[in-house]
């Protein structure tokens, strides 16, 4: 019987590990005090947003961190804690975690990875105020676009004065 439940525990360890590692973004934090109710509100959230949230075994995060390569983050693994995991955008999981704890003061934030690196609390805060993904992308088509369109603007400008002459 012993022997199942350990087993079962290293799957978990091995199976969060491979999460750890795919994931784009992992936020850790404290939600002690939140109802059933609000952590399920955060879940859809969340979702929306292409991400998840799941509350672990501090003892199997804390090995799954250390397996996945990040051992600055097991010692963060101390009272009720839970993860985010973020997959389709880097920005989007701060985001809304940091709105979230905005909302509901006993949500706090403990720190994560972004692509691959170990985060502060604090890099958390700052990547959740960059703009989204398609905003950063509208703007640099913006300002690539604006050379050609002065250009253009100049040629039309010369074409009239010289049908003018």
């Amino acid at each position: 019987m012993e022997r199942a439940s350990i087993v079962k525990k290293v799957a978990q360890v091995d199976a969060l590990a491979e999460r750890i590692k795919e994931a784009k973004t992992a936020v850790l934090f404290e939600y002690k005090g939140l109802t059933v109710d609000q952590f399920n509100e955060l879940r859809g959230r969340l979702r929306e947003a292409g991400s998840e949230v799941k509350v672990y075994k501090n003892n199997i995060a804390k090995r799954a961190s250390i397996q996945a390569g990040f051992e600055e983050l097991a010692d963060s693994f101390v009272g009720p804690k839970a993860f985010i995991l973020g997959f389709d955008d880097v920005v989007e999981p701060a985001k809304v975690i940091s709105e979230f704890a905005k909302e509901f003061k006993v949500v706090v934030v403990d720190g994560g990875i972004v692509e691959g690196r170990v985060v502060s609390k604090e890099d958390i805060s700052a990547i959740a105020n960059l703009p989204s993904r398609e905003t950063l992308l509208t703007q640099l088509a913006a300002g690539l676009l604006m050379p050609v369109r002065e250009v253009a603007i100049g040629l039309n400008m010369l074409t009239e004065q010289q049908e003018a002459n």
